[in-house]
């Protein structure tokens, strides 16, 4: 007996692939073009500000992939290997704008094997990660300073609508949005068989019931519990490593887990070569209850010099990191606002406590200067 026929749908899934790997080619050759278009001044002679304004509007593209398309064109000649795993099939052009962009932010320290590596077993999203430890691990100050300008991003508005009802509009970094998240999407579960809502009316419903709670809790904020997951290494901030991963947002950089770390539990889970969970840790809170009471007592608030925020707006700062061996004890310890503290690990400022129990500012040496001394 013959063989049977094929499936019409097997017939179709190797023509989606074929189809895939051109138009994969395709992209590559466009790419090269956009770069080459962006070298000239042709935009500006038909009124574009910009090379990836020309190609939104002419070829009705989203910015984000006009410039992705140049920035692989320019990247192209470094990145042989990539290009030659694209042609063969084992990534796709999505993988490779990512090494793209990648490349161009690290340049000669860009470990393009190691990259391939992980693009050839997980998917974009898994891929976006392991782009931003490849970038961590070659340049941990860029990843602190980008975080950087995501913060002084934030912005939330509040305005009112008709019949007192109320807009927001507002924009959050990685952490402070992960937070939000962390505290929001418990809240936001369904409550039953019966409950029809929307995700977007639960949400919004999660985040009145979290300010009632706040409200019947005396203005007493609850904590939310943020999920990070980082090497000791990283902790130690030691050059060539991966930065962290924090639950429901995107990866971290070393500099944000170190203020994160600096008031929080820690629970120590060990991992064999692969990848198998051998040991776990009790959980520790790096500073007690009892240290907690007597800090809120000692320094009644924020002690960063002209802040008035009070202690429920503070969390706990090690002057010296416990995980570079300072000590837990109250005078290694102070209060610090959100935004301070802040300032402190990411922002590059320094906050020391002299002889005579004053706390001294010093400020970085470059970048951030603008930063204000009290709350905004």
């Amino acid at each position: 007996m013959g063989g049977s026929a094929p499936r019409a749908g097997e017939e179709i899934a190797t023509e989606l692939i074929r189809r895939r790997q051109k138009i994969n080619q395709d992209e590559l050759e466009f790419s090269v073009l956009a770069a080459a278009f962006a070298q000239t001044d042709e935009y500006d002679w038909q009124g574009f500000d910009s090379p990836i304004s020309w190609i939104k509007a002419n070829c009705h593209m989203s910015g984000g992939a006009a410039g992705d398309r140049i920035c692989v064109g320019e990247q192209l000649a470094s990145l042989d290997q990539s290009s030659s795993a694209m042609a063969n099939g084992e990534i796709g052009f999505a993988h490779f704008a990512l090494i793209a962009r990648t490349s161009a932010a690290v340049g000669e320290r860009l470990d393009q094997t190691g990259l391939l590596r992980q693009a050839r077993k997980h998917t974009i999203a898994r891929f976006h990660d392991d782009c931003y430890h490849a970038r961590h691990a070659a340049d941990p100050k860029g990843c602190a300073a980008e975080e950087a300008q995501n913060v002084e991003a934030r912005s939330l508005k509040i305005s009112d609508g008709d019949e007192g009802t109320v807009y927001f509009n507002g924009y959050l970094d990685k952490v402070g949005g992960a937070a939000v998240r962390s505290a929001l999407e418990p809240l936001a579960k369904r409550a039953g068989k019966g409950d029809d809502r929307t995700r977007d009316t639960r949400m919004a419903d999660a985040l009145v019931d979290l300010s009632m709670r706040a409200l019947d809790n005396g203005l007493v904020p609850q904590r939310a519990h943020l999920q990070v997951t980082a090497s000791l290494e990283t902790l130690l901030g030691l050059p060539g490593v991966p930065g962290a991963n924090m639950e429901l947002s995107l990866p971290i950089s070393a500099k944000a887990v170190e203020r994160i770390a600096c008031d929080c539990a820690v629970t120590r889970i060990i991992l064999g070569s692969d990848s198998t969970v051998i040991d776990v840790g009790r959980a520790k809170r790096t500073i007690s209850g009892p240290q907690r009471k007597a800090l809120k007592v000692r320094d009644g608030g924020c002690t960063w010099p002209g802040c008035d925020r009070p202690v429920s707006m503070t969390e706990g700062h090690h002057l010296v990191h416990w995980i570079h061996n300072g000590p837990g004890d109250l005078p290694n310890l102070t209060l610090l606002c959100y935004r301070h503290h802040w300032m402190v690990h990411e922002g590059g400022w320094q906050i020391v406590r002299t002889d005579d129990a004053r706390m001294l500012t010093i400020p970085p040496q470059t970048g951030f200067e603008r930063l204000p001394r009290g709350p905004d």
